[in-house]
């Protein structure tokens, strides 16, 4: 079978891309760990398939690298936008989508050659905001738990650049405390008043950057009076903003989406 394919990435964030109302997908999981691996496969982050909705515009389904299924992706919801878009799926500039962490809205920013140069996703209101004891074996200044969707974990420290991401990255992901797994962000506050963030994700490891965790950071900081109003995010992958509105308890994220290449690829999966 041969399906077409677009690699895009938001900030570093890369997948790929899959239209199922062109080219249905049988096994995913499967698909995802076999095309993600990056001198076997097309090499990405994982896996995401773009399809009808009945309660939204289009519905998202994402899948990490390891073929496991993720609940939400805020770098992909915004390369979303712009594939809808520019593909000509839809001409509206506010999108719907379904995600399994329910509807999340896209506003596309759009320029005068019809390019959507940024998107700026309403990811809902955070959940679960609490401190966390990880125990005597992890010594970091502070840890704040947040539910964008998905699980987070927010670490800050004083020296992000010493951090082993690629040795304590799995320990915490598998941490006891998270029978699900959480997906990991490291901060630290600079003189600006921004946050230097990198990330270690459920199922995928080390990426450039992540949506769902940019958000939890700022809501983290936030919480924990580091920061007030919009923060900005800078990640390995580039930079986001966030903003945390107390009015309605909403999260708003901001960024780019940038499509790398088309492809075809056969499989027999």
């Amino acid at each position: 079978m041969r399906i077409g394919f677009t690699k895009m990435h938001g900030t570093g964030n890369d997948y790929i891309y899959v239209n199922t109302l062109e080219y249905p997908v049988a096994h995913p999981e499967a698909l995802a760990a076999v095309w993600s691996k990056p001198h076997t496969g097309i090499g990405s982050d994982g896996l995401v398939l773009i399809g009808p909705s009945e309660k939204g515009d289009f519905n998202m389904r994402i899948f990490n690298a390891d073929g496991s299924e993720a609940m939400m992706c805020g770098n992909a919801s915004r390369c979303i936008g712009k594939y809808l878009y520019e593909y000509g799926l839809t001409d509206k500039e506010d999108i719907a989508l379904e995600t399994h962490s329910g509807i999340k809205m896209l506003h596309l920013h759009i320029n005068s050659k019809k390019e959507v140069k940024s998107v700026t996703v309403d990811m809902g209101i955070p959940q679960h905001i609490h401190k966390v004891n990880l125990g005597k074996d992890f010594a970091f200044r502070e840890a704040i738990a947040v539910s964008m969707g998905n699980p987070h974990l927010v670490l800050f420290t004083d020296n992000i650049d010493a951090v082993d991401l690629q040795s304590v990255g799995p320990l915490l992901e598998h941490h006891p405390l998270f029978p699900d797994r959480v997906n990991v962000e490291f901060a630290q506050m600079q003189t600006d008043g921004s946050i230097r963030m990198k990330v270690w994700e459920r199922g995928s490891g080390i990426t450039q950057a992540c949506g769902t965790g940019a958000c939890a950071t700022s809501v983290a900081a936030a919480f924990t009076q580091r920061c007030t109003g919009k923060t900005i995010i800078h990640m390995d992958g580039g930079t986001l903003t966030v903003e945390w509105n107390r009015t309605n308890g909403h999260v708003f994220m901001n960024g780019p989406a940038t499509k790398v290449f088309d492809g075809v690829i056969d499989t027999d999966i």
